[in-house]
């Protein structure tokens, strides 16, 4: 990247960051992706995937910008695809429409489509690389993780704590700590997973339906699961009630004599597996690429207890439940920068303070 370029690139790069985002929940298994062509100094198009099996963002923002493209700077928040899948090459595109130079953030690890950083250059078009890569890595981080990693899916954890660090009274008379904001905000974190998963404890107690009911829905209704030792999850509980419209899995470790027969007759899909690493890798195996997981504690220590989590998401309400109430057995950090994690994100939702930690260890 040339020095002189570098302030000026990474404004237009923030913003195809930004249009990039507008494919939340959208675009799966495919990544979200942002596209800005420049000529003489301006904005002239811009694109975005706006949803699986639809135009790729550089073909979206080619198609606007017309004969202007030509000799055009483009600015793509991840590397040009080189193959033929929903839809032709990118690469392809930018070499047609005759662009001078592109201006990618991160590199595709997906070796079906990668090389399109080869195919331009090869092309005579000038290309620099890396340009908000840190933002535009963390944006599709579960994508990302998922060309590296096979044998799970990546895991957020999203945690909602009082100020003296409880997830609930131990009576569990009060059902939300957070403000209506919060519980928002989580229905749009939902929609970009392909799983919600919650302990059977927090599916008795809530009685959830752990569906997207706020935002823009998902284009594919992530699949419910209950972490649930014995396959008691009750016959006349929402998740169940509901099993056929939407797809519900209990995992169990052994279950009950005839439950997980029960339920199967409901709609609901049952595995068995003895750990809960092996019942990840069923996960991963069935299609899941990220998992969305809200409690409880229980689920929420065996996950950070097993060096699961990918991303942990903490909402710390401005309530005390003092003693007696439930914690999470394993420390979750509090401060900027705990031991072994690291703050991606701060921010105030409402009443809340959001907290977005990633492990620093790998």
């Amino acid at each position: 990247m040339t020095p002189a370029h570098a302030p000026l690139d990474g404004a237009r790069m923030r913003r195809a960051l930004r249009l990039a985002r507008r494919g939340w929940g959208q675009t799966a298994p495919n990544p979200m992706v942002g596209a800005v062509v420049v000529r003489g100094g301006k904005i002239i198009a811009e694109g975005w995937h706006a949803r699986y099996g639809a135009p790729h963002a550089e073909a979206m923002a080619l198609q606007l910008a017309g004969e202007a493209a030509r000799g055009a700077d483009v600015y793509v928040t991840l590397e040009p695809c080189n193959h033929q899948g929903q839809t032709p090459p990118c690469a392809d595109a930018l070499i047609a429409a005759g662009v001078r130079r592109v201006v990618v953030a991160v590199r595709d690890p997906n070796p079906v489509a990668s090389g399109g950083i080869a195919k331009l250059r090869a092309a005579g078009i000038i290309v620099d690389i890396g340009v908000e890569a840190a933002v535009a890595a963390e944006l599709n981080a579960p994508f990302l993780f998922t060309h590296t990693r096979h044998d799970r899916p990546f895991v957020t954890l999203k945690l909602a704590l009082s100020a003296d660090g409880a997830v609930a009274p131990g009576d569990r008379s009060q059902r939300w700590l957070t403000g209506e904001n919060a519980r928002r905000l989580v229905h749009k974190l939902r929609a970009n997973a392909d799983a919600v998963l919650v302990g059977i404890g927090t599916a008795v107690a809530d009685d959830p339906a752990l569906t997207v009911r706020h935002g823009k829905r998902p284009r594919v209704a992530q699949t419910r699961v209950i972490l649930d030792r014995t396959a008691r999850l009750p016959l006349t509980s929402t998740l169940v009630q509901t099993a056929r419209k939407i797809p519900v899995e209990v995992l169990a470790s052994s279950p009950a004599t005839g439950r997980g027969e029960a339920l199967e007759r409901m709609g609901v899909k049952v595995y068995s597996a003895p750990t809960l690493d092996a019942h990840l890798q069923g996960l991963r195996e069935r299609g899941v690429r990220h998992l969305f997981v809200e409690g409880g504690a229980a689920v929420a220590d065996a996950l950070l207890g097993g060096g699961f989590v990918d991303r942990l998401i903490i909402f710390r309400a401005p309530v005390l439940l003092g003693a007696g109430a439930l914690t999470p057995g394993t420390a979750v950090p509090t401060g900027e920068r705990s031991e072994g994690w690291e703050v991606v994100e701060r921010r105030m939702v409402g009443a809340d303070q959001m907290t977005i930690y990633r492990p620093t260890s790998r």
